[in-house]
């Protein structure tokens, strides 16, 4: 056979015929590949060599060596890992014991066999395996070694990590570790099995060593954990709150407000807050839940009850031992501050929930920082006040439960919502409403009736609850101690008398606030004050305390009815329990007499016997009340007092009878030493008063809408008088003096059929608040500028002449008859109180422009309302010339334009409208305007006047015998400022009526755009052909204003409006359905 090839610098020789063997005996590793057992004996029997690797083909391999057969399928992988060939010996050895060899060996096959490359790579791996076993057991060892060092660093880490509050390991780091170990005790049984020396298994073994590295790096490159190896996880509570399961619709709302506000970024502190026993605890439990459960909120969640008693250093302990932060070491309270501060700020995100929090306090003395990032709180609390004053960003209030769920509460804690008997739900139904809502009580009263079929037992407990639950033990124990927290907490004892006060009330009943005030007053509960003004101000902050603590609900003004307050059922019935040795109340309970003698206790203080149906006294002549100082008997059909029925009541200090039918007053009263107030309002069948001369202390009289005709005699010694209130009586004339006597009179209400003469009121320097009529505008101005410099009238209704007009309200001055014509107004400058809201001209005499008759108006910047009625000189309201830059009419929300006949426009320009412009924000706050039977003007609104109009949502024009257009185009205008029929946009209109218009043709040329429009009301305008009503196309339909209601059109124009012309198609049927054909 011939040589066939030679590489790796005559390292290594490949010869096919082993007998050539002879000829290379200087190479480091000679292969010979064997055909037959001729050549293995040749090999064998020279003597030139000691065989120390025998190669053999496979079809020669013994069975008793399946380490070879076993790789022949792993080839073309290893041949290179092997180029460093040694210098090795021969021995002879039998083919059984081949893989005894340790020596390691490079294979070089025939080039272009397949079979002996297979053969050559299998043995290339498996004595790679076989020879380098100790090399890899080193090299593992070395690894593992490294990865136990890793291991020991990885805990010393954890422990430092975790040592911080809030931070919790990896489940990954975890995972990590544990794999450790287990590679640890793994590399112990391989070295022990390598160290028994087990030749069979080396290959085996050599396989588990490498996949044992393998493993063992990647563990190595994993202990690096760039993103860190723990958490930002709350270590507080992992525990939820049990909560209730059932929740109203008012619940879930507060419930997802607060949620979004803790999840979003614009709020980070909200304030819950509301009555005892309404929930608030409740709500926040079911927040923090919630929190727990929500995926896309990761941090933190610390709850805490601060209660009544608040302990800073308490509470510091407390939140160190949620933080896992040993505070006991350290006693002065800023430095522990600092610590909580360090261990907070390592937090990402928390949340603090502080509950029953009654006290307010700097968040700074507990160690937190409100502008730390990732920072959000609650705080629960029954004062809005409180909320506040801890920087709540937003406040929840929690409201009792409306009638509906107050039930379905009531039913799931009672028998989990299975139907009662009918006759027993019935009384059931009236339980509930005694509970007015509140959950404590409700859930309270379920408890105690559960298991209870006994419908007397049934009976009996409502009766119970309607005597104003005092005595029912339920109520008793669980309820009002409850309540009783929040009385107890007000620390100034005025805030105490003034919501006692208010049990007087008649339960559910809506106390207006300035009658209440009034009465605070009356009463004396309040502080000293030098002026009226102090004393309401006064008022106003006791109830908004009282309402903030969550004592008194607040009572919206709405329509006529004006801004009040209200007494939560429950807390009234507290506040009875509390006066129940002091007060006798028996108001709005439908008596029809008054109450038994035994009743009228010696230590009554105050007697509220209001809204009965009390007629007569006839029961008791002469109660024993001698330390009486309140009695009220207002609203009710009293006819008649006997004489007797104050003799012991001297110490009495209000009286009030207002809103009676008692005709005279009993000559008792005058022994009334030490009455302050004596209240008579309403009392339409009263005629007679005794003389009031002996009541020297008295310091308010109301007589309003009382039939007298006369004021009671004595007056002039009433010096102590400051609230006189004859407004809507039947007086005519007050004796000449008497006024001018009353000099600490701060409250003068008269009938406007009454005429005072102004050296009566010249010299009031105390006076507040007034209503009165002057006969000129000349003793109108002397009292104006007879008032001192530094007063203000508060409250003012005055009318100058006679006058059309009902009363007008607060704030009001109206010029009658000829009160302005020339010749009456006299020499001086007409002056104004600086906070007038409405003024009204009925018949006054106005010439041309209303700012050339009273120029003071340009500085009426809290008019509001400007009413004309009957005026035949007014032309216009604003004039505009180069001359004057005025800035009138600012801030006026309604004006009303009624009978002018020449009446031309509301701005007349002396010279055109693009030299002087409108004035910026003229007519910006106007929200309706009102104009019939003004019969001269043809054009209403200037077309660069309808962008000043954004809040206008009235427009009313009606019987107006020669308007053409409502909008003028700007043509018209000037053309300033637009191109011709340019859309507009009234963006607040809601109410669009024009009626009666013989002449109009245009309502505007262009489009209007009116999205809020509510109504519109077209009649007997049958020359206009448009309506300009924008309708939006969407989804290529007309879309009708969401707001509109309806269209009304008189019954005779329904052929017009049939008529009409739209801009868009389809317009008119698509608006039908809205049109009501009125008569």
């Amino acid at each position: 056979m011939c040589l066939l090839s030679s590489y790796f610098d005559d390292k290594l020789l490949f010869l096919h015929h082993p007998f050539l063997m002879l000829l290379y005996k200087d190479f480091d590793v000679l292969i010979v590949i064997l055909s037959s057992s001729q050549d293995l004996n040749a090999i064998i029997l020279s003597s030139s060599f000691s065989i120390q690797l025998l190669i053999i083909k496979s079809l020669f391999l013994p069975k008793s060596v399946p380490e070879l057969s076993s790789h022949f399928h792993s080839i073309h992988q290893l041949g290179n890992n092997y180029k460093n060939p040694r210098q090795i010996g021969f021995s002879s050895l039998p083919a059984h014991q081949l893989l005894s060899v340790k020596t390691p060996v490079l294979i070089l096959t025939l080039r272009g066999n397949t079979m002996s490359d297979m053969l050559a790579n299998a043995l290339v791996k498996v004595a790679s395996d076989y020879y380098y076993l100790d090399k890899k057991m080193q090299n593992l060892k070395r690894k593992v070694e490294r990865l136990s060092c890793q291991k020991v660093d990885m805990v010393a880490r954890l422990r430092e990590e975790e040592r911080h509050p809030g931070k919790r390991r990896k489940s990954m780091v975890n995972y990590w570790l544990s794999e450790v170990v287990t590679k640890q005790k793994e590399f112990e049984s391989l070295e022990a099995e390598v160290n028994q020396n087990s030749r069979i298994s080396r290959v085996n073994l050599a396989k588990r060593a490498d996949e044992m590295i393998e493993e063992v790096t990647g563990l190595l490159d994993q202990s690096i954990f760039s993103e860190g190896v723990v958490l930002d996880v709350s270590e507080t509570i992992e525990e939820k709150f049990v909560t209730v399961e059932w929740r109203g619709q008012a619940f879930k709302d507060n419930l997802e407000t607060v949620k979004n506000y803790l999840l979003g970024s614009e709020v980070s502190s909200i304030g819950v807050y509301g009555m005892g026993g309404v929930g608030k605890t409740t709500l926040a439990q079911c927040i923090y839940n919630e929190l727990k459960n929500e995926s896309s909120f990761c941090g933190d969640i610390f709850w805490f009850t601060v209660s009544q008693d608040l302990n800073i250093h308490k509470l510091q302990n407390d939140i160190g031992k949620a933080l896992d932060l040993d505070l006991s070491g350290e006693d002065d309270e800023h430095k522990r501050a600092a610590k909580l501060g360090w261990a907070l700020e390592r937090k990402k995100r928390f949340v603090l929930m502080l509950d029953d929090v009654w006290t307010h306090f700097l968040l700074e003395r507990i160690g937190i920082s409100p502008t730390l990032h990732g920072f959000k709180m609650i705080v629960i609390s029954r004062s809005l006040e409180v909320c506040r004053k801890m920087k709540c960003q937003e406040c929840v209030k929690v409201e009792v439960l409306s009638d509906e769920e107050d039930w379905k509460l009531f039913m799931n804690k009672l028998s989990d919502g299975k139907r009662l008997p009918p006759k027993v739900e019935e009384i059931a139904r009236e339980v509930v409403k005694e509970c007015a809502g509140l959950p404590l009580a409700i859930i309270t009263m379920a408890g105690s009736l559960r298991g209870v079929v006994d419908i007397h037992e049934w009976r009996a407990v409502l009766e119970e609850l309607k005597e104003s639950c005092v005595g029912q033990d339920v109520m008793e124990d669980e309820v009002f101690p409850i309540l009783l927290c929040s009385f107890n907490r007000l620390r100034d004892p005025i805030l105490k008398r003034c919501f006692l006060y208010c049990s007087l009330y008649p339960e559910d009943y809506r106390i207006e606030r300035h009658e209440l005030i009034s009465s605070f007053i009356s009463e004396g509960l309040m502080d000293t004050r030098r002026s009226r003004q102090a004393y309401f101000d006064q008022g106003h902050k006791i109830l908004n305390k009282l309402e903030n603590v969550c004592l008194l609900e607040r009572c919206e003004e709405s329509n006529y009815v004006k801004l009040g307050v209200k007494m939560h059922d429950l807390i009234r019935d507290m506040a009875l329990k509390i006066t129940k040795d002091d007060y006798m109340v028996k108001a709005g309970l439908q008596l029809e007499e008054i109450p038994e003698e035994q009743e009228w206790k010696e230590d009554l203080v105050k007697v509220s016997l209001m809204e009965n149906r009390i007629e007569e006294i006839s029961r008791v002549t002469s109660p024993k009340c001698p330390k009486l100082s309140t009695l009220i008997l207002r609203s009710n059909p009293l006819r008649l007092i006997p004489d007797s029925f104050f003799l012991q009541m001297r110490g009495l200090h209000v009286l009030n009878l207002s809103n009676t039918m008692i005709v005279y007053l009993p000559s008792s009263i005058l022994d009334l030493k030490e009455l302050n107030a004596l209240l008579l309002n309403f009392c339409i069948a009263l005629t007679f008063v005794p003389p009031l001369g002996n009541l020297k202390a008295l310091k308010e009289l109301g007589l309003r809408s009382t039939t007298m005709k006369e004021i009671p005699e004595g007056m002039k010694s009433l010096t102590n008088l400051k609230c006189l209130d004859t407004a809507d009586s039947h007086i005519e004339t007050i004796p000449t003096g008497t006024l001018q006597r009353l000099s600490l009179l701060q409250h003068l209400m008269l009938p406007f059929g009454m005429t005072i003469p102004i050296e009566e009121v010249v010299g009031l320097k105390q006076l507040e608040e007034i209503r009165c009529k002057f006969g000129s505008v000349n003793d109108f101005n002397i009292f104006m500028k007879s008032l001192p410099s530094d007063g203000q009238l508060n409250i003012f209704d005055i009318q100058i002449g006679d006058c059309s007009c009902d009363e007008m309200g607060d704030l009001t001055v109206i010029f009658g008859k000829d009160s302005l014509k020339k010749g009456e107004r006299g020499r001086d400058e007409i002056t104004l109180p600086r906070n007038i809201e409405r003024v009204v001209f009925d018949q006054c005499g106005l010439d041309s422009c209303l700012f050339d008759n009273i120029q003071q108006l340009n500085n009426a910047i809290e008019l509001k309302h400007c009413n004309f009625m009957d005026e035949d000189g007014i032309e216009f309201i604003v004039r505009l010339s180069l001359e004057k830059e005025l800035m009138p009419l600012h801030y006026l929300q309604d004006l009303c334009l009624w009978n002018l006949p020449n009446f031309i426009g509301l701005i007349w320009w002396d010279v055109a409208p693009t030299v002087a412009p409108l004035p910026h924000g003229l007519f910006s706050h106007l929200q309706s305007l009102w104009i019939d039977e003004c019969d001269k003007i043809k054009k209403l609104l200037p077309w660069s006047l309808v962008p000043n109009l954004h809040n206008l949502k009235e427009l009313i024009v009606c019987s107006c015998a020669k308007m053409e257009e409502i909008i003028e185009d700007d043509e018209s205008d000037g053309g300033f400022g637009a191109e011709s029929n340019t859309d507009i946009t009234l963006p607040r209109l809601e109410i669009l009526r024009l009626g009666n218009l013989p002449e109009l043709k245009s309502i505007y040329k262009g489009t209007i755009i009116c999205h809020s429009i509510v109504e519109i009301d077209l009649y007997h305008i049958t020359k206009v052909r448009k309506v300009p009503l924008f309708l939006q196309p969407l989804n290529g339909q007309l879309s009708l204003p969401p707001s509109l209601k309806k269209i009304d059109v008189s019954k005779k124009d329904e052929g017009w409006w049939e008529s009409l012309e739209w801009d868009q198609p389809n317009a008119n049927s698509v608006l039908q359905s809205f049109v009501h054909l009125g008569g």
